[in-house]
């Protein structure tokens, strides 16, 4: 399933009907701590993205597949491709104190956004969880961003 979900993931068809479901998978995550999705059991690396919504106020959740570095966690903001930066992204960078569920656990994190070299770096980890990034980047005519979220000590 996982391999064909990745070869898949690199279609524009994909892209919208991932983007049409987002909604009720993130809603199922929530209510299961991230144990199940719209496809099941999760195959690949998700984390429920608590965000602070920069006009709001509000707690604003998404769902992303995510890679490690260490303890940190890794994220990219492809918005499925589309030409606007997710707005999950705009959040952190105007606060970056967030929260991730992962694995039915709670973290606080506080994100940066990666340099030019950690984002080379960091690329590859990213690329072997969801090989479609490069096809989002190139629809989308951006550079993507890349967060890595450090767990907060407590």
């Amino acid at each position: 399933m996982t391999s064909l979900l990745r070869r898949l993931g690199r279609t524009r068809a994909f892209a919208r009907l991932g983007r049409a479901v987002s909604g009720l998978d993130r809603r199922i995550q929530q209510a299961t701590d991230g144990r199940w999705s719209v496809l099941g059991r999760p195959t690949l690396p998700q984390l429920v993205l608590t965000t602070t919504g920069r006009r709001s106020g509000e707690p604003r959740d998404a769902v992303l597949l995510y890679a490690r570095d260490g303890d940190r966690f890794v994220v990219i903001g492809s918005n499925w491709g589309q030409q606007h930066h997710p707005a999950w992204s705009l959040n952190l960078l105007a606060d970056p104190r967030a929260r991730v569920a992962v694995d039915g656990r709670a973290v606080d994190v506080v994100a940066h956004l990666a340099s030019d070299a950690e984002r080379d770096r960091l690329l590859d980890a990213l690329r072997a969880v969801w090989p479609g990034y490069d096809e989002y980047a190139a629809r989308s005519g951006r550079d993507l961003r890349v967060f890595v979220l450090d767990p907060v000590a407590g």
